[in-house]
């Protein structure tokens, strides 16, 4: 799975024009797809105890074989989805109890795919994707960031 991409996808709703506009742009590239939503990941756990069934681990396992990983979010209040946030909130485990999967990314690639209304992307979206990266040891190469439309400024 060298030559493939893996994209993980952290749209809250199925059939999203972020899938869409993602599927679009890498039109030209080889990837598989991970869709968050099919799957069942709780939040952050301090002690590390997670609820029978989630998937985070499994995840992060289906993920290590790719070389290049790309991020691809709507743009919700700034940031992230939420769905993002918490798999992004997970990534804590990899540093923690699961550091050899953590191991597993270093060296790899990341970069984000961002979906959102404004016309540009809002400042500071990319800090977590690029200090993640640099915390897991994962090479960042950057944000496409796809315009839907301009909303109008209500505070002018």
């Amino acid at each position: 799975m060298e030559n493939r991409s893996l994209v993980i996808l952290g749209s809250n709703r199925k059939n999203s024009l972020t899938e869409a506009i993602t599927r679009k742009a890498l039109l030209q590239t080889e990837f598989d797809m991970i869709d968050l939503l099919d799957h069942k990941i709780a939040h952050y756990s301090y002690d590390g105890h997670y609820p029978i069934g989630d998937e985070f681990e499994a995840i992060i396992s289906k993920t290590l074989p790719y070389n290049n990983i790309i991020f691809a979010t709507p743009v919700y209040w700034y940031s992230m989805s939420g769905v993002m946030k918490v798999f992004f909130d997970r990534l804590t485990d990899l540093i923690t109890i699961k550091k050899d999967l953590g191991r597993g990314l270093r060296g790899k690639s990341a970069s984000m795919i961002a979906v959102g209304a404004d016309a540009a992307i809002p400042d500071g979206f990319e800090v977590p994707f690029k200090h993640t990266a640099a915390y897991l040891g994962l090479q960042y190469k950057g944000c496409t960031y796809y315009a839907t439309k301009s909303q109008p400024n209500y505070n002018k």
